[in-house]
């Protein structure tokens, strides 16, 4: 019969502590969909009988006798016992009392994968499938306290996935130093030292040496290389054909990607003022992963996880054996590794080497190989290109911004009512490009009545927009004091000129009001810029010509002038060159089509008719403007009965 050894009084508090931490790892090990319950029934049974002894047991001296072997044992001895053990043909683990892995033989490498000093440091556990780590961790437990050999059976992870093993345990006992565990890996369902068998139970070949398997290895190689850059390419024309789409469909779409080439659990965590937020989470199908996924992706990096340490340091990480607490605790405090059900896991930040977004993490199932160094770097590089793609987005979105709110600048919020007449303007941006538009119009007063303007910047951007809004200022400011088109067109070139501005030329088109014996006297001014239109009430259309020179390349312009007079009813149509020059799917040009356009808008409120041009442009070009396009309608109505007074 069994004695239960009483502990010392002062082991007493750390002894149930640890008793603690293995009965929650036990629960947590349960509520897996994979868990082996009888194995962990057994685990826990094995613990009950070991708090019962500690309630039982007096206590007092450990009792524990030494195993009768010499402090100071003969060094050739073990010399002798140390090559035997690493060339032992039996996978052999040394582990500390705690289950540290202390020296990992030849064998136990093979069977890991790796380089017997890999694992020199880690938990035993760390290298077994999330399922059993909780039940061998009990079993090593039951061994270092009751000496008694032990067995069980788990899922040891190797480089090529996981296998069935059996494990044997036994504890080391050396005069004057600490206990030693020591453990066997065999074949579940083989005895410890038998001939080669697969993990399927059939009989193994050693693998043929020479040219063949060499040949094999290069063609492996080339393939897996092949298959890398395949992925790059594929995620690279991901980014680059979706320009359109944003950012966060970009994401998904790459991660959905990657999750199905590399096999694996993608999480996806972005920036958001300093804290990581975990985006989306997407991993294989099968029954009851969305809900795995869905819970994951509830859950922020936590201070500590494996993402945060990445996201601090700006460094990839791999972990080929990863911890249960690696990502952090989940729902309920289960750790997120165990609800992946994974045990390899790699990091990288995603960065384009001045900025870091957030960080990509990828888990790869216990059944499946674990992470090398060549998946880390593949899976950096595609870091560096989410980073990019998502730097481009936002360039172009703060752009855009800029773009509307500058241009928003150029034109006036609303325009003055201006007695007798009624005016309607209207703006239809390019389709292509994100540039700030160059056009603009304007209405302001005049010494002898008011002025109307429209104008075209020759470019884009900043520095068109520069352009645009010193002529559209100039003209007002220059007809505050004349109501002379031309002397104002010329006092905004000289304007333009002493300015050296260099974001282009200018066309504009102005047109001062005034009323005269009832009548509405209109004089145009033109500087190198379309003809307006004169609708009259009747349906005729008139065009009395453009004429002069832009603003900002000569130092006079040589305006074009031409004065009409317009009755109730009428209209006056200014516009810019990018309605002329917008062409249809047949490639021609509208300009053919104004004035049988605006004949069938005779008469109308100018709103009506900015709107009905607007509907007409874009079913003509089919939505598709390379230029902007701005439209200023005016109407006469009925006289004020009095002349405006200038304020």
């Amino acid at each position: 019969m069994a004695v239960q050894v009483a502990p010392e009084p002062g082991d007493v508090a750390s002894q149930v502590a640890e008793l603690e931490e293995r009965c929650a790892a036990l629960r947590q090990a349960a509520s897996l969909p994979a868990a082996d319950l009888g194995a962990i029934l057994d685990a826990v049974l094995t613990e009950l009988e070991y708090a019962v002894g500690m309630l039982a047991a007096p206590y007092g001296g450990s009792g524990r006798a030494g195993n009768g072997r010499s402090a100071d044992a003969d060094g050739a001895e073990r010399r002798l016992l140390r090559a035997a053990f690493t060339e032992a043909p039996v996978p052999l683990f040394l582990l500390s009392a705690d289950g540290t892995v202390l020296r990992v033989n030849k064998s136990a490498g093979e069977v890991l994968g790796s380089k017997p000093g890999y694992a020199t440091g880690r938990p035993f556990t760390a290298f077994v499938a999330l399922q059993g780590r909780a039940t061998v961790g009990t079993q090593l437990s039951v061994v270092a306290r009751s000496g008694k050999v032990g067995r069980v059976r788990c899922s040891l992870l190797g480089s090529t996935g996981a296998g069935p093993r059996e494990l044997t345990i036994g504890l080391i006992r050396v005069g004057g130093e600490a206990d030693r565990l020591v453990v066997s890996v065999s074949d579940a369902g083989q005895a410890v030292g038998a001939p080669g068998v697969a993990d399927d139970g059939t009989a193994g070949a050693a693998e043929p040496s020479g040219s063949g398997a060499s040949a094999r290895d290069r063609a492996g190689a080339v393939e897996a290389i092949t298959q890398r850059m395949d992925l790059v390419t594929a995620v690279s024309r991901l980014l680059i054909e979706n320009e359109n789409v944003s950012e966060s469909m970009r994401l998904q779409r790459s991660a959905r990607l990657l999750a199905s080439e590399l096999d694996a659990w993608v999480m996806v965590d972005l920036d958001r003022r300093g804290l990581l937020v975990r985006q989306f989470v997407i991993g294989p199908d099968g029954p009851g992963l969305a809900g795995i996924s869905d819970s994951v992706a509830s859950v922020n990096p936590t201070p500590g996880s494996l993402p945060q340490q990445v996201h601090d340091s700006g460094q990839p990480v791999l972990v080929a054996h990863a911890d249960a607490g690696t990502l952090g605790p989940g729902p309920g405090e289960i750790p997120l590794l165990m609800l992946l059900g994974s045990t390899s896991v790699l990091s990288v930040p995603i960065t384009d080497g001045e900025a870091r977004h957030g960080v990509l993490t990828l888990a790869r199932r216990a059944g499946e190989r674990h992470f090398e160094i060549a998946d880390l770097g593949l899976v950096e590089e595609l870091g560096e290109q989410l980073a990019l793609a998502i730097r481009v987005d936002q360039l172009v979105r703060r752009r855009i911004e800029i773009a509307d709110a500058l241009q928003a600048s150029l034109l006036p919020r609303r325009l003055p009512a201006i007695p007798g007449v009624d005016l309607a303007p209207a703006y239809i941006a390019a389709t292509e490009g994100v540039e700030i538009g160059a056009d603009f119009y304007d209405a302001y007063r005049t010494p002898a009545g008011w002025g109307l303007s429209v104008g075209d910047v020759c470019g884009k951007g900043v520095e068109a927009a520069a352009v645009t809004a010193a002529a559209r200022h100039a003209i007002r400011v220059i007809a505050h004091d004349n109501s002379d088109p031309a002397a104002v067109l010329t006092g905004a070139n000289q304007i333009l000129l002493a300015e050296e501005l260099s974001g282009g030329f200018v066309t504009a088109s102005i047109a001062h009001l005034r009323w005269r014996k009832g009548v509405l006297h209109a004089v145009l001014g033109s500087a190198g810029h379309p003809s307006a239109a004169i609708v009259r009430h009747d349906g005729r259309v008139q065009m009395p010509g453009g004429g002069g020179l832009p603003l900002g390349l000569f130092p006079d312009p040589e305006p074009g002038l031409n004065e009409v007079t317009m009755s109730e009813g009428d209209l006056l149509f200014l516009y810019t060159d990018g309605l002329t020059q917008a062409r249809g799917l047949d490639r021609t040009y509208f300009q053919p089509r104004l004035a049988d356009e605006l004949t069938g808008l005779a008469g109308s409120r100018p709103d009506r008719v900015a709107e009905a041009m607007r509907r007409t442009l874009l079913e003509f070009t089919a939505g598709h403007l390379i230029d902007d396009i701005t439209m200023l309608v005016m109407r006469v109505g009925a006289h004020p009965g009095r002349a405006p007074r200038r304020k």
